[in-house]
């Protein structure tokens, strides 16, 4: 199917013996992506595919072996210096690429890179005390929803007005054709809010771009791509960054402020309320239960204390 897409736009696949070229598999498949996936997606599959082609030197695509994706592994974790979580994600990328080209069963469960399963992040209360202190009305207004509705960024990005349920303090996950975006695993949603958010959304709605139905949209009436980037740049201003930051300056690197802790604090802190594992998982738009509890993470502080008192009491 890629191949045929890419013969029709006049590509060479070939070479004089008939044996597909790697770099325009990949070329063709990188349209594909494009043309179908998010384009978060398709940057994700464009870099995995980059680095590919600089590890694995053979011109076809027919020769790659179980040794180009050790190297290929290997390659990440020395000469590109990844996370481990991010080297498993992007062979990962590579291994569904050639499965796209019907080439399947190149390497067995002991050769996929591994990585410790590291407990999801959550922000407690006083730092984002600090951090809703250090925003204007804009930066405040988006971190709140990302906290209070726990959802992802790209939903957060494609959350248009008519999904705000004001009388019911809803906020909808639908899907947006006239954007070319769907919710993950085409599955749709509502979750509940609190008052206090609905009542800085009427607020913030009285100020927004009546032509326009973004909740948060640029200048041209196009969903918001840098929250990432204007959240470090308030954590950095209300003197939020972790001593690694103080050190290399590398503010925009931080790994200790991203958008998807919100959503792991809206799971826990909903947990610690006893809200039920089944009705977070629906919130949050989960498969299965066992995506959910990896967010929930367990009590501490004063509560667990409390607890594991009143256990040996």
């Amino acid at each position: 199917m890629a191949r045929a897409a890419g013969l029709k736009a006049g590509l060479k696949f070939v070479d004089d013996n008939g044996k597909l070229l790697l770099a325009k598999a990949v070329t063709t498949y990188l349209t594909d992506i494009e043309l179908a996936r998010a384009q978060k997606t398709y940057a994700a599959y464009s870099k995995a595919l980059e680095y590919f082609l600089e590890s694995c030197k053979k011109p076809y695509l027919a020769d790659v072996d179980r040794r180009d994706l050790l190297r290929y592994s290997a390659f990440l974790r020395d000469e590109k210096e990844l996370a481990p979580r991010t080297v498993n994600n992007k062979f990962e990328n590579i291994i569904t690429f050639l499965k796209a080209q019907g080439i399947r069963d190149l390497v067995g469960k002991n050769d996929w890179p591994s990585y410790t399963e590291e407990e999801p992040e959550i922000y407690d209360h006083e730092e984002l005390d600090k951090l809703f202190a250090a925003c204007d009305a804009e930066e405040r207004m988006w971190c709140e929803f990302f906290l209070m509705t726990g959802e992802r960024e790209q939903e957060v990005m494609y959350t248009y007005w008519s999904d705000i349920k004001f009388a019911a303090s809803m906020v909808r996950v639908s899907h947006k054709p006239d954007r070319g975006w769907t919710p993950k695993a085409y599955k749709e949603r509502e979750i509940p809010v609190p008052d206090k958010l609905m009542k800085s959304l009427q607020a913030w709605k009285k100020r927004a771009n009546r032509n326009c139905p973004l909740l948060f949209p640029t200048a041209g009436c196009n969903p918001k791509l840098d929250f990432l980037d204007c959240l470090k740049d308030v954590a950095k201003r209300a003197g939020l960054n972790c001593k690694h930051c103080d050190t290399c300056k590398k503010y925009e690197k931080c790994e200790r402020w991203f958008l998807h802790k919100f959503r792991a604090t809206f799971a826990t802190w909903a947990s610690e309320k006893n809200v039920s594992v089944p009705t977070v998982k629906l919130w949050l738009g989960h498969s299965d239960t066992e995506s959910t509890m990896r967010y929930l993470k367990p009590a501490r502080g004063p509560l667990m204390r409390e607890k594991v008192n009143e256990i040996f009491a």
